[in-house]
């Protein structure tokens, strides 16, 4: 069955929401610490682009529980996606749960996504100024 056949969502774009409880706050992190400008925005939110896939830091009176990955971004070279970051001031999260741990910041994921002809996932992940849980991973091949 091809994307036409399944339907509205198959054929839609994914497009992740992370609260924020300061605005501002948030904005100053992500482009201090990762490196991201908006490319819109307006009352309450902040529009951003990676590799043609939007993301949104929405003003928000709630908070995320931080206990799981929100939104990750998978990239060719983790060691230099993880060094560069925390030059800029990131702290990677310390893992140590069933299937895996992190050694110097980084999780070898053996079995993720055979899909995408991988034989598994290398990741790392860290908080944002608002406590969302957002990851970094690379695909093994």
């Amino acid at each position: 069955m091809n994307a036409d056949n399944r339907g509205a969502l198959a054929r839609g774009r994914v497009a992740t929401r992370l609260p924020a409880q300061d605005l501002d706050r948030a904005r100053r992190f992500y482009s201090e610490r990762l490196g991201l400008e908006p490319v819109d925005e307006r009352p309450g939110g902040l529009l951003y682009r990676c590799g043609g896939v939007d993301f949104v830091l929405f003003r928000s009176t709630g908070a995320s529980p931080g206990t799981f990955t929100q939104m990750a971004w998978e990239v060719d070279d983790i060691e230099t996606a993880v060094r560069e970051l925390e030059q800029r001031g990131v702290v990677f999260e310390d893992v140590d749960v069933a299937g895996f741990r992190t050694r110097d910041g980084i999780a070898e994921i053996e079995g993720n996504y055979p899909s995408k002809g991988a034989r598994g996932e290398r990741g790392a992940w860290f908080r944002d100024s608002e406590g969302n849980l957002l990851g970094v991973g690379q695909l093994v091949f």
